[in-house]
């Protein structure tokens, strides 16, 4: 799980960095500075990860929600673009790239929150007996 955060960390600041030299100035400082700050976050909790473990995948799974919210919002300027729009030029596409980060690293969180329950509470039982 911890190199699923590091991993998603890493390509959203990636998608910031790659802004800067596709998307105009304006456009590309705003969706830098968005995604500098989800993937450095990330990164962060990557590395609480490190110490605690469940800390760090909780904190990645908030943040991944956040983005993933965020990243809903911006749907009507894709469906735009898919029709043609294209004021504001590749930000649409980046966009979707950061929500299906953090959809996936949010569905990871997810499962591996859940296995991690149905582990304790089988130790639980098998305790009990």
């Amino acid at each position: 799980m911890r190199m699923q955060v590091f991993f998603s960390g890493a390509t959203v600041l990636a998608l910031g960095v790659a802004a800067l030299r596709v998307l105009e100035r304006p456009e590309a400082l705003a969706f830098s500075l968005g995604a500098l700050t989800l993937g450095g976050g990330l990164i962060i909790c990557g590395l609480f990860t490190l110490k605690m473990c469940w800390h760090g995948v909780i904190g990645a799974g908030i943040l991944a929600l956040l983005g993933a919210a965020r990243g809903l919002g911006n749907l009507p300027d894709l469906v735009k673009l898919a029709a043609g729009d294209r004021q504001r030029g590749a930000a649409p596409l980046m966009e979707l790239g950061v929500t299906l980060i953090c959809l996936w690293l949010l569905m990871r969180v997810l499962r591996a929150l859940q296995r991690e329950r149905t582990r304790r509470m089988l130790a639980a039982e098998a305790a009990e007996e």
